[in-house]
């Protein structure tokens, strides 16, 4: 993980520390949205990572889907 997707990683990891217990466990998507986040990061970087991670959460409302959803393979350069 880059140094910039460490830092963008802390309120993710501050999230799953404090604030996870006290919502619950009901996330709609396979991995839940704070583990897909920290993958997401971990595999494309601050930016992309980042840019995926809100369109993950975008994505978990009454009217969107469910089920699994895996974070994508880094693009071929």
């Amino acid at each position: 993980m880059t140094p910039l997707a460490h830092i963008a990683a802390l309120p993710v990891r501050a999230y799953r520390l404090l604030f996870s217990p006290w919502v619950g466990f009901n996330c709609r998507y396979q991995p839940t949205c704070s583990a897909y986040a920290l993958e997401a990061l971990e595999k494309h970087g601050a930016i992309r990572g980042s840019w995926l991670a809100l369109r993950r959460i975008g994505r978990c409302h009454p009217l969107g889907g469910d089920g699994y959803d895996p974070v994508p393979d880094p693009r071929k350069k």
